[in-house]
């Protein structure tokens, strides 16, 4: 069955033309993850990935909380076999949003911790509302983050103020994400959407196959030498000249018009 009619029980799937709305549905815990939930995002993420329809994905929860980060309720009896195969499964969901070869935007309101916040993390890019709120709180119940922010805060502050998040814990607001450089945007709760559904639509209408090279190119600024990253651009760029776009957007600004863009 197609994730557009499964009826999940911890996450809702939207789809609006060619933009897929993944949501957190556990409004009762703040959208905390437990298993059952990372399991329906790791299957919707992935669906969404190869449905060729879909250009953009969206990564969203409520009014109240994006996501409040992993359910200590379930995970307080882990033992270690436990806790590594949950990280996994956490793990994977994080990786296929970082791979998605179409971009992905994180709409996030109330609160983003733990887990959550490095699930937005993961997306290439994060509109905040001006209620959103953020932490990497692990610390003050024994552990860390297990989900990537180790790996990805460095990436978008100073190690310095990375660790201070970790090491730390404390909460911060909207403005200092921004300031931070953590998310893109921040506006009123009640402009989250259509601001981030305007987004969604300008990436939906530029070249595909450009933009999914494009993000391969950006991501391997972090995993490997300046050399092999700008062997991974020059070799993405030439490939654009292969699409149909590629030749669409030339002409269309040769012949001073606007490109209409097929994904081919």
């Amino acid at each position: 069955m197609s994730y557009r009619e499964k009826d999940y029980q911890f996450i809702k799937v939207s789809i609006e033309n060619d933009i897929a709305i993944v949501q957190y549905n556990r409004p009762e815990a703040l959208n905390a993850a437990n298993a059952q939930l990372v399991m329906e995002r790791n299957d919707a993420i992935y669906q969404a990935g190869i449905d060729p329809e879909i250009k953009v994905l969206i990564m969203t929860g409520n009014d109240k909380a994006y996501s409040a980060g992993g359910d200590l309720a379930a995970m307080v009896n882990y033992g270690v076999k436990d806790a590594r195969e949950f990280a996994d499964k956490v793990m994977a969901a994080s990786l296929a949003l970082t791979n998605l070869p179409k971009p992905t935007i994180a709409m996030i309101a109330g609160f983003c911790f733990g887990g959550g916040f490095e699930n937005a993390l993961s997306c290439d890019l994060r509109i905040a509302a001006d209620n959103a709120k953020f932490a990497l709180p692990e610390i003050n119940v024994g552990i860390y983050p297990g989900a990537g922010a180790t790996q990805r805060l460095p990436q978008h502050v100073s190690l310095c103020k990375a660790k201070e998040l970790v090491f730390l814990g404390e909460t911060f607001d909207a403005m200092t994400a921004l300031e931070l450089g953590l998310v893109n945007k921040v506006v009123p709760l009640a402009e989250l959407r259509e601001t981030t559904m305007e987004l969604a639509r300008k990436l939906a209408k530029k070249p595909a196959f450009s933009l999914r090279m494009a993000k391969e190119a950006l991501n391997s600024a972090w995993s490997t030498s300046l050399e092999k990253g700008m062997q991974i651009e020059t070799h993405g760029w030439a490939m654009t000249y292969g699409t149909k776009d590629a030749k669409e957007g030339m002409h269309a600004f040769l012949e001073k018009r606007k490109p209409v863009y097929s994904g081919e």
